[in-house]
């Protein structure tokens, strides 16, 4: 059984037991927290697609830790002009497991 489901602004697909890293939630660590804007549901071959949700299924997860992501480096450079910049950034993630999908 696994769903799609919209966490953040972004669409995973999920099954029970699956960890994922989604962008930073508000959250404690620790915490349940519980998705409503299930999109799809396959239940061993029954599949089942809201319009655009499906209505009271929902998705409930456990924020296992907050972390941040891999550098990301950014370098610009104009040839010949003398310019040349470096930046980077770390994004925030949050580390989830998924307990339960509800239909």
């Amino acid at each position: 059984m696994y769903a799609i489901v919209e966490i953040a602004g972004q669409q995973f697909k999920v099954t029970n037991g699956q960890q994922i890293f989604v962008n930073r939630l508000h959250d404690e660590e620790g915490s349940k927290v519980s998705f409503d804007k299930v999109l799809m549901i396959d239940n061993e071959g029954a599949v089942k697609v809201g319009t655009p949700t499906i209505e009271g299924a929902c998705v409930e997860a456990t924020i296992k830790e907050h972390l941040k992501g891999k550098k990301v480096i950014v370098f610009k450079k104009k040839r010949r002009k003398g310019y040349q910049t470096s930046n980077g950034s770390r994004q925030y993630l949050s580390k989830i497991v998924i307990d339960n999908i509800i239909m």
